[in-house]
């Protein structure tokens, strides 16, 4: 009950702090996925650091990658690799909003990969994957040019 609550009232602060972007792509000082490297996730199983050696602009994005095999991979399939949902928040959107990220809460369902603001809220959001998803994925044409 206490974890319950304590979530409510962490997505409740997440929401009012939802990011003002109106982009499709989260990024934060010009670096989606805050300068980390989509490609490792699927590679690497886990986030790795981009290098400024390594950069592709897409979607009005700076994309930030390890090393130069990561970078050609995104570059022949930049959809396969790029996070859902634009890198916002998968869960955020899920419930009709768009909301910042950080790089060390994700997972990858079904070859995608899912952001989401935090690990809480990620642990929140692999209890019921599959639904958010689907919520998400009618949610996102609504809302992914909104601020």
């Amino acid at each position: 009950m206490k974890q319950t609550l304590l979530t409510m009232c962490m997505m409740t602060l997440i929401f009012l702090r939802v990011s003002a972007q109106q982009a499709e792509i989260f990024s934060e000082k010009g670096k989606a996925i805050n300068g980390y490297d989509p490609v490792a996730y699927f590679k690497e199983s886990k986030p790795v650091p981009g290098n400024k050696d390594f950069i592709y602009s897409w979607k009005e994005a700076n994309w930030y990658f390890a090393n130069s095999e990561n970078l050609a991979a995104f570059k022949a399939a930049p959809e396969k690799y790029a996070p859902q949902y634009g890198g916002y928040c998968a869960y955020g959107v899920a419930k009709g909003a768009k909301a910042n990220t950080v790089p060390e809460a994700w997972t990858v369902v079904n070859g995608k990969l899912y952001l989401n603001y935090n690990k809480s809220v990620s642990n929140t959001w692999n209890k019921d994957q599959k639904a958010y998803i689907e919520k998400a994925d009618a949610n996102w044409p609504d809302i992914k040019d909104k601020k």
